[in-house]
């Protein structure tokens, strides 16, 4: 259990600045995570890891020579925002590129994703790379769909060495996306992990239990039995990654045993001494093994075991020198080059004056008071909404919503005082949500809030039809930023039924109010059904049976704003007339 903290809210945030401030030789912090003290003399292609906190060493520990260029760091078990990872990137680039490399989850693919748009905009060469290592999460057949765990740190190794030779950006990418191919890992707990300030583990196991198949954000095993002797465990970590040796792969391995953060060291030597000699046994070298803790979950009890199929190009690359505050291999002399400047900017948004409507004005006050009623709802939902999604997911739900409509209760607050319309202020509103909440809800918030305001522009107050338009915004770009569809137990499952249950209902001639209120009913209805779904998208979906019984937490939390707002939404103005 986390016993240190403050503000369990700024336990992430005050980690990174600790973690800054201690190793201020090798990195410095910038707004949304970290990067190199120095520059490279010539131009470099930038390695940046990214992804929640609670992983520590990686990912910010993990800059350095030989290494990551930078660290874009989200709060704890929840993707970075857009705006971070732009941020980061910008600060990092030395103008031979930048390559996203994070596991791939939904939240990650989606910020990273947006970064790389806004960055390849403005004329920087960006890419990313998935790590999809976790043969538990997904069969052969889907490898593309499994979630990167401790294979991360094999695969930012080999990029890392590779950007340190002055490889192209694309032969950083081709070794990278090389590497994770050939990278397979399978992972047992004993243990869930605890958030700073909770009471309880985000899962419990039986005594004498493990989970196999475990997420490195807190998620429970994909089944749970006998807790064996460390031989046996050894040998069935052995077997389930050899059975999916990659076709014409070699004989010479790069092996992590990883300790998920507080399984002890001694416990991962005993066994070792069971996993080397059955892969030596099997024909393999082992090439440089690493025993201890690379990829953590917090303070989870468990143990991972990774293998990369090593070739001639990979393999001097995973032997490459590194120094990083919390990796050192070899001999490796920091690069030199000018010292980068501090800078004091927080990343935030000069404040300017907004040309708005007297009308419009008025309504995005209201839209403010729907803003402030969700805020409450979702503060009083906090830890049912964490609740439902530790069932098959990390129990980080109820507190990202938080921070995010935190986050935008504020901007929104701001961008009233500077004269916006309704559609500024949800706008800045939304842009807000994404960069606080981080993760695949919170980027789909900010992006839909944004969709709504733009809808409804600055003019005037909306019209009936004008506001089910603007419901529609919202969800069209909502589905397709998520790529989510109806009965995939998600929030689309709430939002589509509100969506066109307000629009049918406004088209015939309804009152506003009452349509709100009838299609927020039939949202909440709609989300309670989920319980009977299993889970296609997102970090459940490998834990799809154990989600059985559980309505999906974002489809919850998604009805519960909409019933909130909707007095505020629709009972002013030309809305109600």
């Amino acid at each position: 259990m986390t016993k240190i903290f403050n503000d369990p809210a700024d336990f992430a945030d005050e980690a990174l600045a600790g973690f800054c401030d201690l190793h201020a030789d090798l990195v410095r912090q910038v707004p949304g995570g970290a990067v190199r003290r120095r520059r490279p003399g010539q131009p470099k292609v930038a390695v940046l890891a990214g992804g929640g906190s609670g992983h520590y060493p990686a990912f910010a520990g993990l800059i350095g020579a030989g290494l990551a260029d930078g660290a874009v760091v989200g709060n704890i078990f929840t993707s970075p925002s857009a705006q971070q990872a732009y941020s980061v990137a910008k600060a990092a680039d030395s103008g031979a590129g930048v390559v996203f490399a994070y596991g791939n989850y939904a939240g990650d693919v989606l910020n990273f994703g947006l970064a790389s748009e806004r960055l390849a905009a403005e004329g920087i060469a960006v890419e990313n790379v998935l790590v999809t290592d976790d043969i538990a999460s997904a069969p052969p057949s889907e490898s593309a769909n499994r979630r990167g765990i401790a294979g991360d740190f094999a695969v930012f190794k080999i990029m890392g060495a590779a950007a340190e030779t002055g490889a192209t950006l694309a032969d950083v990418v081709r070794l990278g996306r090389k590497a994770n191919d050939l990278t397979r890992t399978i992972g047992s707990a004993f243990h869930g992990c605890t958030f700073p300030g909770a009471e309880a583990p985000l899962f419990t196991l039986k005594d004498k239990q493990m989970g196999l198949g475990l997420g490195i954000h807190g998620e429970p095993g994909l089944f749970d039995t006998d807790l064996p002797p460390a031989k046996e465990l050894g040998q069935e970590l052995v077997a389930r990654l050899l059975a999916e040796t990659p076709h014409g792969a070699g004989n010479r391995l790069a092996v992590i045993l990883n300790g998920l953060g507080s399984t002890k060291h001694e416990e991962l030597f005993v066994l070792w001494l069971t996993v080397a000699p059955l892969l030596r046994a099997a024909g393999y070298t082992l090439v440089m093994p690493e025993v201890g803790e690379l990829v953590t979950s917090l303070d989870m009890s468990g143990v991972s075991l990774t293998i990369t199929w090593l070739d001639e190009e990979l393999e001097p690359l995973w032997t490459a020198p590194a120094e990083t505050p919390a990796y050192r291999r070899g001999q490796s002399a920091v690069p030199s080059g000018g010292q980068l400047s501090a800078d004091g900017s927080d990343g935030g948004a000069v404040a300017m004056e907004f040309a708005a409507s007297s009308d419009s004005r008025n309504y995005a006050a209201s839209c403010a008071d729907a803003l402030k009623a969700a805020r409450t709802a979702l503060h009083d939902a906090e830890s049912r909404l964490g609740d439902m999604d530790a069932v098959a997911g990390d129990g980080d739900h109820g507190r990202g919503m938080v921070r995010g409509i935190d986050a935008a209760t504020i901007a929104a607050e701001r961008a009233l005082a500077h004269g916006a319309g309704a559609g500024d202020m949800l706008g800045a509103a939304g842009d807000a949500w994404a960069d606080r909440a981080g993760g695949t809800s919170g980027v789909l918030w900010g992006a839909g809030l944004r969709a709504f305001g733009e809808s409804l522009g600055n003019d005037q107050a909306p019209e009936a039809a004008e506001l089910a338009a603007a419901v529609a915004a919202f969800a069209a770009r909502i589905t397709t930023l998520g790529k989510a569809e109806a009965g995939d137990k998600t929030m689309v499952d709430a939002l589509l039924p509100f969506a066109e249950t307000f629009s049918e209902r406004v088209s015939e001639g309804v009152l506003p109010e009452r349509a709100w209120a009838k299609a927020a009913a039939v949202a909440t209805s709609a989300a309670e059904a989920t319980a009977s779904l299993r889970p296609l998208k997102g970090r459940a979906r490998p834990l799809a049976e154990k989600s059985l019984g559980t309505p999906d937490p974002g489809a919850t939390s998604l009805a519960m704003i909409f019933t909130v707002m909707g007095p505020h939404l629709v009972g002013v103005g030309k809305v109600a007339a």
